[in-house]
């Protein structure tokens, strides 16, 4: 009898063939995954676009000489591509795309408050009205130090970092120990995190007897309720003339435009056109539910208002509706739809194109690179049509009509009705950026940290009426501005000056309505709209 060993080998022996096979099979498998010696000519042999970038990325993950983050190749690769499309068809890394889809929502959820990194502190600035945070009774001035116990101060990390333990889940508690310089003492509050706007109607207030004013910095999944909120209120103050701004505002949802543009017309006017790549043409109308139809209506824009915005005002004054007023603005066309790529990032990618009622696209040409595209606000503060209308270069095989014989042109971009020329004097310019940019944000905040109690009881119409800049103020604010280190004299922006610090102050004390409120009062566009008031009045007399 066969001993065990030689009947287990004999066994072996009978399936050897069947092992051998199969072993064959996993290697030619496994080298189709893992053997990098194919050659050029097999690589494009596959006829397959996706699999070439991805045999690219695995040569470098396995074959490269260094080790590399191919995260970061792939970043950079889809930037690349998406870079040789359009200026519009844009990349949104997983890091950046929460923030992002929160400012598009409209909403985050959190303890609502502004705040800077103020001496390796989080000081609040303000608490949002109506959020958590300001329920509970946190001030501007106040310090956050901990949450659920972890120290946030001294060597913290960055901004975003931070928003991390103030943001969270909704409904979540977070337990927060906050220092009031004012009090000299430490405070405890538990919160509730809640959703928290983003506000993107900065302003609506009277101007005058009549006439209302509504600023939208964006347009956000909220921003139809807010205006809508907006117009409401005027309405019920007894406006019947609106002057909506729309200076500065980037876009954002179309369908929101359409329903802000929809309160202005009448039923089954003509909003918008869009055409995509197999020229399927969709058309948009307004519908009967418009409350703004029979008032009147100024729209403000300049040369960064976009996209959106110029649906807006393409369509008001293709329609022949209310008077645009400002400068040409950006020139944006293209329509977009944001695609997930599966791994928390996105694409926006341009799918249309839209037009104007009349038929106009205002789309600028982007065919000598986006590094040309985006320094058109060059090219337009050289040749002069930031200062005068008649500098603005128009083709007329892109001249249209509008219903009641008005002229307007394609090609780059709404040209207003009324022209406002810009003042781009280096002074003017400089002053401007830097009251945008936050650099006098900060000033305000530690002017503030020193006069709080000087504003303690005042309301908003009293601190308009009776609070005054006075020179020791503005002369130190040019010296933390550096200002006169940098031979920038502005003995002629004085009184803008003022207005500008406080205009801040107001910002920080009560918000962004107070902000534009003081801002505009000297505001040469709405003082344009205040003189053909004033003319349209005196010949109704």
């Amino acid at each position: 009898m066969k001993d065990k060993t030689s009947l287990k080998n004999s066994k072996y022996k009978k399936y050897l063939p069947l092992y051998i096979g199969l072993a064959l099979a996993i290697g030619v498998l496994l080298g189709s995954k893992l053997n990098f010696s194919d050659t050029t000519e097999k690589i494009f042999a596959t006829n397959s676009k996706k699999d070439k970038l991805n045999r690219l990325i695995d040569y470098i993950d396995y074959e490269y000489v260094d080790s590399i983050n191919t995260d970061s190749i792939v970043d950079v690769t889809v930037h690349g591509i998406l870079k040789n499309l359009d200026p519009h068809s844009i990349y949104i890394p997983k890091k950046a795309y929460e923030h992002n889809a929160d400012d598009m929502r409209g909403a985050f959820i959190g303890i609502g408050v502004s705040f800077y990194i103020y001496n390796d502190t989080i000081a609040v600035i303000r608490s949002i009205k109506g959020g958590p945070a300001a329920k509970a009774g946190i001030k501007g001035g106040d310090r956050i130090i901990s949450a659920d116990g972890r120290k946030l101060f001294g060597n913290i990390a960055d901004r975003d970092s931070i928003s991390k333990f103030l943001k969270g889940e909704a409904n979540s508690k977070v337990s927060l120990k906050v220092y009031r310089p004012s009090a000299d003492k430490v405070l405890e509050f538990s919160l509730r995190r809640k959703q928290v706007p983003l506000v993107s109607v900065d302003a609506s207030y009277v101007i005058e007897d009549k006439l209302g004013y509504i600023k939208i910095n964006r347009f956000s999944e909220t921003t139809f309720k807010e205006f809508k909120s907006a117009l409401d209120e005027l309405q019920d103050k007894g406006i019947e003339k609106l002057v909506l701004d729309l200076r500065d505002n980037p876009g954002g949802y179309i369908s929101t435009a359409e329903r802000i543009v929809d309160e202005f017309l009448e039923k089954d006017k003509l909003v918008l056109i869009t055409k995509n790549k197999s020229g399927d043409i969709n058309k948009t109308y307004a519908t009967r539910r418009g409350d703004f139809e029979h008032g009147k209506l100024y729209v403000l824009i300049n040369e960064n208002s976009a996209s959106a915005s110029e649906i807006i005002a393409g369509a008001l004054q293709d329609n022949d509706k209310g008077t645009i007023i400002g400068r040409r603005s950006f020139g944006k066309g293209l329509v977009q739809r944001e695609m997930s790529l599966g791994d928390g990032s996105a694409v926006r990618l341009t799918i249309a194109r839209y037009y104007t009622p009349t038929g106009r696209s205002i789309q600028r040409p982007y065919n000598n690179g986006i590094n040309s595209y985006y320094n058109d606000y060059e090219k337009r503060y050289y040749n002069g049509e930031l200062r005068h209308a008649d500098s603005i270069k128009v083709a007329d095989s892109l001249k249209f009509t509008t219903p009641k014989g008005k002229v307007v042109y394609g090609g780059g971009g709404i040209i207003p009705d009324v022209f406002v020329p810009k003042d781009t004097s280096i002074e003017n310019e400089t002053l401007q950026y830097i009251s945008k940019s936050g650099f006098m944000s900060y000033f305000i905040f530690e002017y503030l940290e020193k006069n709080r109690a000087v504003f303690k009881n005042m309301d908003f119409e009293a601190f308009r009426k009776n609070f005054k800049v006075d020179t020791n103020l503005i002369g130190e604010f040019i010296t933390y501005a550096n200002f006169n280190e940098a031979e920038i004299d502005l003995s002629n922006y004085r009184e803008q000056l003022k207005r500008t610090i406080k205009a801040n102050i107001a910002q920080q004390l009560f918000g962004p309505n107070e902000f534009e409120i003081i801002l505009n009062e000297k505001d040469p566009m709405l003082l344009k709209v205040l003189e053909m008031e004033a003319t349209i009045n005196s010949k109704n007399e």
